[in-house]
């Protein structure tokens, strides 16, 4: 009996992120399953990523039942939130990167705290000098990358091709004036699940 209640939960956990209705979400209003241009399986790959990633981000802590909204489409996850520290938010996209299936992760959680607009023009400014750099740099596909920066510290998130990619993306970081500490989350195209042909 608990087997076939399991079951008929699992297939309607599975089929609820597939229904053909239009719905508010993270994006707006949403497409009906008619009219989205992803697969069928890609939908339910998406909707199963989409519920674990979510249960491991409330088993983490359950105040981010919340504070913390997540969205998979086509294996790249979007976070959007609120958190209270830094250390939370790398946590938070370590378990994203973490969740089998994903290709990248779009991070936009913002940091609880009083405005600092000095450090935060700092930090902005770290961020667009790197992302030029590796823009400019042909070695490097820029567009695999994501770059943070928060009080001196870059977060550098992303896909490279090989280990030299790897490397030039970590070294242009850290040859940017005023930058304290590079932290870099750069997984290489062949250690992915899913390669793309």
């Amino acid at each position: 009996m608990k087997i076939k209640f399991f079951l008929i939960f699992l297939v309607g956990v599975i089929l609820s992120g597939c229904a053909g209705v239009a719905s508010k979400g993270l994006f707006g209003t949403g497409v009906s399953v008619a009219l989205d241009p992803r697969t069928l399986g890609t939908q339910i790959d998406d909707s199963i990523m989409q519920k674990s990633l979510s249960a491991r981000i409330i088993a983490k802590d359950k105040k981010y039942f919340l504070s913390v909204k997540s969205k998979v489409l086509d294996g790249r996850i979007f976070l959007t939130g609120k958190v209270d520290s830094p250390e939370e938010k790398l946590q938070i996209t370590k378990i994203a990167w973490e969740t089998k299936g994903t290709r990248s992760v779009r991070n936009d959680i913002k940091i609880k705290e009083e405005f600092n607009f000095k450090q935060s023009a700092k930090d902005i400014l770290i961020t667009t000098q790197l992302r030029t750099a590796i823009i400019v740099n042909k070695n490097i596909k820029a567009t695999n990358y994501q770059i943070d920066t928060y009080k001196k510290k870059i977060y550098v998130y992303g896909i490279a091709l090989t280990l030299e990619e790897k490397d030039l993306v970590i070294s242009e970081a850290k040859e940017i004036l005023d930058v304290e500490n590079v932290i870099a989350s750069i997984i290489l195209v062949e250690d992915l699940r899913i390669q793309k042909e």
